[in-house]
C-alpha cells in the first residue's frame, strides 16, 4: 500500500494530479486539484483503492483529510468519490463539527448526500471524528483553555468545543468566564435558540 507520494506536480486535470517521483507518475485524484501548482514540490498522502476493473489513488493534503476519507468510505453508502466530493466542497474540520452537532442539513448540502446516507453518516461517525481534528485547531491560550474544560465539565461534548475554539481565540477577550459566555452565545445561536 502507498501511504503517500512526494514529488514535483507534473500536470493538474479536472479531477486529478500527477506526480513525478523518480522517473514514474503517478494518477493521484484529490479533492481539489487547484490547490496544486505544476512544477511545485508536494507531499500528498495516499489511499490506494482496488476494485476488479480498477486501480486508483485517491491523494491528500494533510492526513486530517486522509483519516476523515477513510473514516467517510467505512460509512454504508460513502464510495471513495463520493468522500471526495464530500471533501471538495466542505474543510475536515467543519464536516467534523457538523458530524458531532448532529447537522443533517448541512450533510445534505454535500455532494452525492441524501437524506438516508446523512443520517447515516451521523449516526456512524458522531463520537469517532474528535481526535483526529488537527492540533492547530485547538487552544493555546490558558483561559480559553480554563473556559472550555469548564464547560466539557458541563457535560457539552469535545466536538461542540472543538468547533468554536477558533471562535474563541478570535474573540481575545479576559477572562475565563467572559470566554464561557461567549462560547454560550456561540453554541446557542447555532441551535437557532
Amino acid at each position: 500500500m502507498i501511504a503517500f507520494v512526494k514529488g514535483t506536480v507534473c500536470n493538474c486535470e479536472k479531477d486529478c494530479i500527477i506526480i513525478e517521483n523518480q522517473g514514474i507518475g503517478y494518477r493521484i485524484y484529490v479533492a481539489n486539484p487547484l490547490k496544486f501548482s505544476c512544477g511545485d514540490e508536494a507531499t500528498v498522502y495516499t489511499y490506494q483503492y482496488v476494485r476488479e476493473d480498477a486501480l486508483m489513488l485517491y491523494g491528500f493534503s494533510t492526513t486530517a483529510e486522509h483519516d476523515l476519507f477513510l473514516r467517510l468510505i467505512s460509512v454504508k453508502g460513502v464510495g471513495p468519490r463520493t468522500a471526495l466530493g464530500m471533501l471538495a466542497v466542505s474543510d475536515a474540520n467543519e464536516m467534523i463539527v457538523a458530524i458531532e452537532q448532529n447537522d443533517v442539513k448541512y450533510m445534505k448540502s454535500l455532494p452525492g448526500i441524501g437524506a438516508k446516507t446523512a443520517g447515516q453518516i451521523i449516526l456512524d461517525l458522531k463520537g469517532k471524528l474528535v481526535e483526529t481534528q488537527s492540533d492547530d485547531t485547538l487552544e493555546t491560550d490558558g483561559t480559553i483553555k480554563e473556559a472550555l474544560e469548564a464547560l466539557r465539565s458541563l457535560g457539552y461534548k469535545a466536538g461542540e468545543l472543538q468547533g468554536i475554539a477558533k471562535e474563541l481565540s478570535d474573540a481575545k477577550l479576559e477572562s475565563t468566564e467572559a470566554y464561557i459566555r461567549h462560547a454560550l452565545g456561540i453554541m446557542a445561536k447555532r441551535k437557532g435558540v
